[in-house]
């Protein structure tokens, strides 16, 4: 990678083995790579290392692929049923389903496949616009050993629902539920369903199906609901559901009422998200983290940062909530859209010592716009990609390079934004249009035709 840095001193079996696999590289390039290597042969392979390398290269499936290959091969290891699940996973969000396939098959004859094994595949395969092929594996069950029951139904259901597709899965549930009985899941993934493609009403109804199978409507099927018209901006309906809630005897609870202050905080209605947290007291409801979160977000959007500080450094801790990484994301974002650098990196280095949280990729997101916002393009940002991926060992996503290519050609530094691109290329990941028209002309006027020629030829096949 463009990026790396080996630390001299004393590398860890981890850093020893991702050294070894270059972007770009073929699985086959990436096992021989670690099979021939002496360092990496005399490393003790364990699980968590093994995961710990599937998250470095969730999104470059070669890598991914060829580390699993390499520690299968390895003797006297055996692969975790997870690390036979996360590969399968990869594989499949990155649009491999022939491999996916292969492996699955491989799995069944080695008794690995599991319920969640093919949820995940019927996941990919209808994410990837495949929904008869994630059909075609459910009624294929039987040959993995595995049932059709409420279990597996629902896991057909809740993938064809999250992909736009609820009359299709209404039209198998009717099939199949005179052979096996639904449960209240069942009809929450349905309201979930109707709302995702705007049909409200049959939600509702949904509700009332479900109270006539014995089946009360619980937190979960009312919240659903409220998303939806939270999503509406649709704020009278939402406190008619809290009353009706309230009238059943199922009160609001720290999810929905963070679902409702996300989205009064989106649509800039922060006296009433305040309001909202004064009820939530009232009614006793204790704030978690995730709610924290939110009301930290909504103040700094508000522009009371002082009071966001107050909730990190003070009512969190006397109410015995722990931050999480996204609570660190959050302070940092909000530093950063205030333009408060110095406090920005204080939390992230608080949060990097704080031995529980660690930086993600969103971390470092509103870090590198306010980077390029100030101006500061020629360390900058490269010290804080090189802390990413060398130091935490993240692996960059389509957002980020979009930013860093954004960012690089706004500043003139096209040639550094061209490697950026033929990197993502190279791990598969498709730049967007715009992205590619931006270079493209960035590149033309710094008269780099070899490399205007490059993106040409790929703008031809997006």
């Amino acid at each position: 990678m463009i990026f790396h840095l080996e630390d001299p001193t004393r590398p860890s079996d981890f850093d020893i083995i991702i050294s070894r696999v270059h972007v770009g590289s073929s699985d086959d390039e990436v096992l021989l790579s670690l099979a021939h290597d002496q360092a990496c042969n005399r490393i003790q392979l364990t699980h968590d290392l093994v995961d710990q390398l599937f998250y470095r290269f969730k999104n470059d499936w070669k890598a991914a692929l060829g580390v699993f290959r390499w520690a299968e091969s390895r003797p006297g290891f055996k692969l975790s049923l997870d690390a036979y699940d996360m590969i399968i996973d990869i594989l499949g969000k990155m649009r491999q389903m022939d491999k996916t396939m292969d492996l699955l098959e491989r799995m069944h004859q080695d008794h690995l496949v599991t319920v969640n094994t093919v949820g995940k595949v019927m996941r990919r395969f209808a994410g990837a616009g495949k929904w008869k092929d994630a059909v075609r594996i459910f009624d294929g069950l039987g040959s993995f050993g595995l049932q059709k029951n409420t279990e597996s139904m629902n896991l057909l259901l809740d993938t064809l629902c999250k992909e736009n597709k609820v009359e299709v899965a209404r039209e198998i549930y009717l099939e199949l539920k005179s052979n096996i009985s639904p449960n209240a899941h069942t009809f929450n993934i349905f309201v979930y369903g109707w709302c995702k493609v705007n049909r409200v009403e049959e939600a509702h109804w949904t509700i009332q199906e479900m109270k006539g199978h014995g089946f009360r409507p619980c937190v979960i099927s009312y919240s659903i609901i409220i998303l939806f018209y939270c999503q509406n901006y649709n704020f009278s309906k939402v406190y008619e559901l809290f009353d009706e809630m309230e009238t059943e005897g199922c009160s609001p609870n720290v999810v929905t009422f963070t679902t409702v202050m996300c989205y009064l905080a989106k649509s800039k209605e922060f006296e009433e998200a305040m309001q909202l947290y004064e009820r939530m007291k009232s009614a006793g409801c204790k704030p978690d983290t995730l709610f924290y979160n939110s009301l930290i977000h909504t103040l700094g959007r508000y522009g009371r940062v002082c009071e966001a500080i107050h909730i990190f450094e003070v009512e969190m801790p006397e109410n015995e909530v722990p931050p999480n990484t996204s609570t660190y994301n959050t302070m940092i974002a909000m530093f950063c859209n205030h333009a408060q650098e110095e406090e920005a990196m204080k939390f992230l280095r608080k949060m990097e010592s704080s031995g529980v949280c660690k930086p993600d990729v969103q971390t470092y997101y509103p870090l590198l716009k306010m980077c390029f916002r100030a101006g500061k393009t020629d360390n900058c940002w490269n010290k804080l990609v090189n802390d990413m991926v060398n130091r935490h060992h993240l692996s960059l996503d389509l957002s980020t390079y979009t930013l860093l290519i954004h960012g690089l050609c706004r500043s003139g530094k096209c040639e550094w934004a061209f490697i950026l691109f033929e990197e993502m290329i190279a791990q598969e990941i498709k730049p967007r249009y715009k992205t590619c028209r931006l270079l493209w002309d960035e590149v033309k006027l710094k008269n780099m035709s070899a490399a205007a020629d490059s993106i040409e030829d790929f703008m031809k096949k997006l």
